[in-house]
C-alpha cells in the first residue's frame, strides 16, 4: 500500500510540476490532490521518493521537482496513453487527407505535430531502401529500352515516381541520403530557463541530421511508441531534453519515424497520445 501511495505522490508532483514549472511541495500537494494521508505521511513519502532518486530538491527550494528517473518510472507507470478527442482526431485527419504528394504529407505532418505537441518535431522521409516491393515488371520496348513497372508498399505520387527513378539509375552508386524534416525549434525558447546551461547544444543536435536518423531509425525498427528521457538519450546535447517517437509505414513495414523532442518537464501523456496518433494517420495515407 505505501509503494502505490508514494507513487500516487510521484504522479501528483510529475503532474504539478509540468503544469505550473515551480516545485512542489507537500501544502501544494494536500490543496490540490486528495491523496487521503496527512501532510506528515506527504512529508515522509516525498523523503524515501528523494532517497530513491526519483525527486530533487532545486537549489534552496522547499519544493521538490522530478529526476529522470522519476519521470521514467511515471511513464513506464501510466496505465494507458490518453486517447485524443474526436475533434482532435478530425482536426488531424482533415489536414493530413488534403496533402497532395508525398514532400507535402512530410510537411504537413511535421508542422502538425509541432502544433499539437508545442514541442519541436521531427518526421523522416519514407526510405525507398526500407519499403518493401509489392510488384516488379520489366517490359522491353525497344532493343535497348526497358520499361520497370515498381510497385511498393510507399506512396506512388509523381515525388516518389522521380525517387524511384532516381534510386534505380543510382543503385551502383552511392545510396541517396535519407532526410529528416525538422519544425518548431522556436518553441525551444520558451523552455530556455530549463536547459541547464543553454540552448546551444540542443539546437546544434537537431541540426546534424546524422543524430536524428539514428534516433528515428531505431524507432521505426522498433515500431513501438518510445520515450527517450534526459540522460537516456544517446547524443550529450540532447541529455537535457526527452524524445517521443515511433515508426511509421504502410500496413506491418515501417519504412522511417517521427518524434517530437522537447525539455524532460513534458506533458508525456499528452504528447504521446500526439504522436501516435499522427503516426497512424500517416501510415493510412502511404497505404493508399
Amino acid at each position: 500500500m505505501s509503494e502505490e501511495r508514494r507513487l500516487a505522490v510521484l504522479r501528483a508532483i510529475v503532474q504539478d510540476y509540468v503544469d505550473t514549472s515551480e516545485p512542489v511541495g507537500s501544502k501544494a500537494l494536500l490543496d490540490r490532490h486528495h491523496l487521503g494521508v496527512s501532510a506528515a505521511t506527504i512529508r515522509n513519502d516525498m523523503a524515501v521518493l528523494e532517497e530513491e532518486g526519483l525527486i530533487a530538491a532545486p537549489h534552496t527550494s522547499a519544493g521538490r521537482i522530478p529526476t529522470d528517473a522519476g519521470y521514467r518510472l511515471f511513464v513506464d507507470k501510466l496505465a494507458a496513453i490518453k486517447p485524443m478527442s474526436v475533434a482532435e482526431r478530425r482536426a488531424i485527419s482533415h489536414f493530413l487527407d488534403t496533402a497532395v504528394d508525398l514532400d507535402d504529407v512530410v510537411e504537413r505532418t511535421v508542422r502538425l505535430l509541432s502544433t499539437l505537441t508545442r514541442q519541436v518535431a521531427l518526421v523522416q522521409y519514407p526510405s525507398l531502401t526500407r519499403s518493401s516491393v509489392r510488384h516488379i515488371e520489366l517490359v522491353p520496348i525497344a532493343a535497348d529500352r526497358l520499361l520497370v513497372v515498381l510497385i511498393t508498399t510507399t506512396d506512388s505520387d509523381a515525388t516518389l515516381t522521380r525517387t524511384i527513378a532516381t534510386a534505380l539509375a543510382d543503385a551502383l552508386v552511392e545510396e541517396r541520403e535519407e532526410r529528416v524534416v525538422v519544425a518548431g525549434t522556436s518553441h525551444l525558447a520558451r523552455h530556455g530557463a530549463e536547459f541547464t546551461t543553454s540552448l546551444g547544444p540542443v539546437l546544434e543536435a537537431l541540426e546534424e541530421h546524422v543524430i536524428l536518423l539514428k534516433l528515428l531509425g531505431t524507432a521505426s525498427e522498433q515500431g513501438a511508441l518510445a520515450v527517450r528521457i534526459g540522460h537516456e538519450n544517446p547524443h550529450a546535447g540532447l541529455h537535457a531534453t526527452s524524445m517521443v517517437s515511433t515508426g511509421y509505414g504502410s500496413g506491418s513495414d515501417l519504412v522511417a519515424g517521427l518524434g517530437v523532442v522537447g525539455p524532460t518537464r513534458m506533458d508525456y501523456p499528452t504528447t504521446m497520445a500526439a504522436v501516435r496518433a499522427v503516426a497512424t494517420y500517416v501510415s493510412r495515407i502511404l497505404d493508399r
